[in-house]
């Protein structure tokens, strides 16, 4: 383990998690070019992590597989030991699943709610201890507009995100009192692989329910962290960033 760098790093320190690709790689790339250290967090996407890590500054990418508390506590006190405090947690990570009730699994239904939920409970839980400690830090997890409206045929993943909405307002209750705000933001739409499942037709469609007439972009969703986070007096809010879909 490296040395404590301590008071030597004036920098705010973020940890994002799931973050080699997608929404993710774009907040950590953002976060990066606005002077944040990044703590860029993976499973399985080794050559994404290093290549973000290796063209952007002050990024340094970690595997751990965030569905699993164990690796949890190491990827947390890992940028708690090598910083010496941690000011942004993102809990981005996520995968989704798309079947009826009757297709899915108890096995489906545990790996959503484990990669989706459970991990977000498990960062929280360890990165509130320094937070408390330090008196300040800021929590946002990257919910869905399926946490709010549900979606047919994908009830496992509305579940999870409308999960991670409760813990979001709970948790800027229950943290609220050590100057640690815990918000959420909630995407529609945005183009990326985990929506590359739909047809040109399907999203054109898609596209005619949406007021603003198109799909949204990584850098829009990134660009909520930072407003987030430049506003001191939010906290246990829900930001969706959708278009106007819901309206």
């Amino acid at each position: 383990m490296e040395e404590n760098l301590g008071k030597n790093i004036p920098k705010k320190v973020a940890i994002v998690t799931g973050s080699s690709r997608g929404i993710g790689s774009e907040i950590v790339k953002t976060l990066s070019k606005n002077g944040y250290i990044v703590v860029l967090n993976y499973n399985k996407s080794n050559n994404l992590a290093e290549e973000i890590e290796n063209n952007f500054a002050n990024v340094y990418s970690l595997q751990a597989d965030v569905s699993k508390y164990d690796e949890v506590k190491q990827l947390i006190d890992y940028a708690y030991n090598k910083f010496g405090h941690i000011d942004l947690l993102i809990n981005n990570a996520g995968i989704d699943l798309v079947k009826t009730i009757n297709d899915t699994t108890i096995e489906d239904f545990d790996n959503i709610l484990k990669t989706n939920l459970y991990s977000a409970f498990y960062t929280c839980k360890e990165v509130s201890n320094y937070m408390i400690n330090q008196k300040s830090g800021h929590i946002i997890n990257i919910s869905s507009i399926w946490g709010i409206t549900g979606a047919s045929c994908e009830m496992a993943y509305s579940v999870s995100k409308a999960g991670l909405d409760a813990m979001t307002k709970s948790l800027a209750k229950e943290l609220g009192p050590s100057n640690i705000r815990v918000n959420s933001i909630a995407p529609g739409i945005i183009n990326t692989e985990m929506n590359s499942f739909l047809s040109d037709s399907e999203m054109e469609e898609l596209c005619k329910e949406i007021p603003v007439a198109r799909v949204g972009t990584t850098s829009e969703v990134a660009s909520c962290v930072l407003f987030l986070e430049n506003n001191p007096y939010i906290t246990g809010q829900i930001l969706q960033v959708n278009g106007g879909w819901n309206i």
